[in-house]
């Protein structure tokens, strides 16, 4: 029988062998709860421990923990995961406890913490404590700081949290396959006092991408920048859920950033100041007010905002590629180009051909059959229509009146009468004369009106 103190006396995470594990032993494992729903889950509230405000993971959930003599311990499981990246898409990904990402872990700073983590992928793994202050051997980095955790096999981490913040993990194994795969979570580290750096609501989730090909459902692991699926918390609009929040709510968002290149994070409708980083909190003089902010690889940053404004704000990645899903790469752009005639010689052949990208990417109503388990490349509908976008995106919805744990999808935003832009239509109410900045330049003159001509001098010269 292996007792903690062998377990804990090396310098690194140790290995439980199935062989030397007793039924006993294996009973004293924590639980290691799965999670088979993509919508966003209710915050955790600390069953026990110290008390902390939960944060809400987007289309994500926190992982429960058991108390044992004083120690939060988690018990994570990586594995191969089916993860349905929106209603009709469904990917096989490599994960933890049934999702990719895996659950967020919340505790709190001076709590000591113990992981286990058993292997149930075909190749051996470990995980790395992103931003995490610990002791070396603690660190997850196969080969450098510990062994790999081999298949089949449960390894213990553990160590104080002794920072507060917002982190990740993820393996430091195989990293182009298994990260690639979706092997990632979110860490939160609360600060002792719950008063500090409280808000109302408290967001959270990674950025991750994928190529998929279309008709398939494995990722490719080689691809270094053409991805075709980007995501937040592994899913794509519109299958990412909304972020609900009530009318002048102090709102933040915590984004992790594990894909292969930058995201320049944009909000509509209101302005938000950066209040943290994967290196701590930042200083309140520092802070200056922003509608984008870009997020480098491996990088997190949490922004604050006071919900002031009602509505149905978008919230997405500003780079224009990441906001469609299934894209093609090698399509040519065909705007502009009039291809009728080959069209007609194409109908003959092929009845139901319709020319598409001469006018733009846009489809409107028009749907076309796409391959098993293959996502529009542009989605999801609205009260006015199709909303055109994928990927990276979703929706901050703002309202009045919402009980504090109330995050349910409150529909689309009714508009007051007057707010909605509309079309001018000849018949209509004559269009109000525009106003004119101070000093602007004349309108042009009338007809029979005369015009005051002045003639400039040439210069300094007199002549």
């Amino acid at each position: 029988m292996v007792s903690r103190r062998d377990f804990f006396g090396g310098a690194g995470a140790l290995a439980i062998s199935a062989g030397l594990v007793s039924r006993a032993g294996a009973a004293s494992l924590p639980e290691a709860p799965t999670m088979d729903k993509a919508s966003t889950q209710p915050p955790l509230s600390p069953p026990n421990g110290r008390p902390y405000n939960p944060v809400v993971t987007l289309n994500g959930w926190t992982l429960p923990w058991r108390m044992n003599n004083g120690v939060k311990e988690f018990h994570l499981v990586a594995e191969p995961v089916v993860r349905e990246l929106a209603p009709g898409m469904k990917a096989h990904l490599w994960g933890y406890n049934g999702q990719s990402p895996g659950p967020t872990i919340e505790v709190v700073e001076g709590d000591r913490v113990r992981l286990f983590v058993t292997n149930k992928l075909p190749e051996h793994t470990s995980i790395h404590w992103h931003g995490q202050r610990l002791p070396n051997g603690m660190d997850g980095v196969t080969g450098l700081t510990q062994p790999g955790i081999q298949p089949g096999k449960t390894f213990v981490y553990e160590f104080v949290a002794k920072r507060p913040g917002t982190f990740m993990y993820h393996p430091h194994a195989d990293e182009m396959t298994q990260m690639a795969m979706g092997m990632m979570g979110f860490w939160v580290t609360h600060p002792k006092d719950p008063s500090l750096h409280r808000v109302d609501r408290d967001f959270c989730f990674l950025l991750n991408a994928y190529d998929i090909e279309p008709g398939s459902a494995t990722p490719k692991t080689a691809t270094m920048l053409d991805f075709n699926l980007w995501t937040f918390n592994s899913r794509v609009f519109p299958g990412i859920d909304s972020m609900v929040c009530g009318l002048n709510d102090r709102v933040r968002i915590r984004v992790g950033n594990l894909t292969m290149t930058n995201h320049p994070i944009h909000l509509h409708g209101h302005e938000f100041v950066v209040t943290g980083t994967d290196g701590g909190w930042t200083n309140p003089a520092s802070r200056w007010p922003e509608v984008t902010t870009d997020i480098a690889v491996g990088q997190m940053r949490a922004i604050e905002f006071d919900a002031t404004e009602l509505g149905d704000w978008a919230f997405h990645c500003h780079k224009s590629h990441h906001t469609m899903n299934a894209m093609g790469h090698d399509v040519p752009n065909l705007i502009g180009v009039d291809h009728r005639g080959v069209a007609e010689k194409i109908n003959k052949l092929i009845p139901d051909y319709m020319v598409m990208g001469d006018k733009g990417g846009s489809m409107g109503d028009m749907e076309m059959a796409l391959p098993e388990n293959t996502l529009p490349m542009m989605t999801g509908t609205g009260p006015f229509g199709g909303i055109e976008m994928g990927g990276m995106f979703t929706t901050v919805k703002v309202r009045k009146g919402l009980a504090r744990n109330d995050y349910k999808d409150p529909g689309w935003y009714k508009h007051p009468a007057g707010t909605v832009a509309f079309e001018w239509k000849a018949g209509d109410a004559p269009m109000p004369d525009p106003v004119k900045a101070p000093g602007a330049a004349a309108s042009a003159p009338k007809p029979g009106e005369k015009v005051l001509k002045v003639r400039k001098g040439n210069g300094h010269s007199g002549h």
